[in-house]
């Protein structure tokens, strides 16, 4: 029996790798790009390749801690999972609150961390932060993120039903990370998880970097939303989680 501590720090952990290694690889890509940048400047430079490579790093940051604490806490390291797992009745309502407060403070942990490692220049480019790019409207934004997390849970409920080989679980779901970041990247910043928007978010406010709360219910409904459609969908056409 695997106790709750153990659960909340696997969380943790898991949500600190994808925070900083994935949206590390964001500043280190506009480091690459631009060198600095203006904060208020949505559109970035970054071409289809470059976020490529941002979101193979995200695949293989989340693929890595599934296979290293899946078996402690099933690797949810996503608010939006635990939601949409607890929804469907395969995740115990008393866990939600602690396995989602580990993977937001995991997600500023990474974020406060890769602030001292780089010092100013990436609280000046925003720690990675997600935001809609320039034209992109906050109902279309919330959609985008929505059928993004659709393909990550779908991925998810495929490894909880059996349907996939346990053996392939990381891998899955770290291409179905990539694939969907690759795709809604340049239009929203690519999220599908409230804590990986969280952390940046957080930290700028404390190191003084950009204000970006405004846009924090996107990364919040769409990906629940997402998230929750994805479980109950794949739970009717699979015809029910096997137990």
């Amino acid at each position: 029996m695997v106790s709750l501590g153990r659960k909340f720090l696997a969380e943790l952990l898991g949500t600190f790798l994808l925070v900083f290694f994935g949206a590390g690889a964001v500043v280190i890509t506009l480091m690459l790009v631009h060198g600095t940048i203006n904060p208020n400047q949505f559109y970035v430079g970054i071409t289809m390749a470059d976020w490529l490579g941002i979101n193979v790093v995200f695949g293989i940051a989340i693929a890595i801690g599934i296979y290293a604490f899946g078996k402690v806490s099933g690797a949810h390291f996503n608010p939006a999972v635990t939601i949409a797992l607890w929804a469907i009745g395969k995740f115990p309502t008393k866990n939600v609150a602690p396995y989602i407060f580990a993977q937001l403070i995991g997600a500023t942990i990474a974020s406060l961390l890769f602030a001292l490692c780089l010092g100013h220049v990436a609280v000046s480019l925003n720690l990675g932060a997600t935001v809609p790019f320039y034209g992109v409207g906050y109902f279309q934004a919330i959609i985008v993120e929505a059928v993004g997390t659709f393909l990550l849970m779908t991925a998810v409920m495929a490894v909880v039903n059996n349907k996939a080989k346990p053996e392939f679980a990381g891998l899955m779901i770290g291409l179905s990370i990539t694939a969907s970041l690759t795709l809604i990247s340049n239009i929203t910043g690519g999220s599908i998880n409230p804590a990986r928007t969280f952390g940046p978010y957080l930290a700028n406010t404390i190191l003084g970097g950009g204000n970006f709360w405004y846009y924090f219910p996107i990364y919040i409904i769409g990906p629940i939303a997402g998230a929750l459609v994805a479980a109950f969908v794949y739970n009717y056409v699979a015809g029910g989680i096997s137990e």
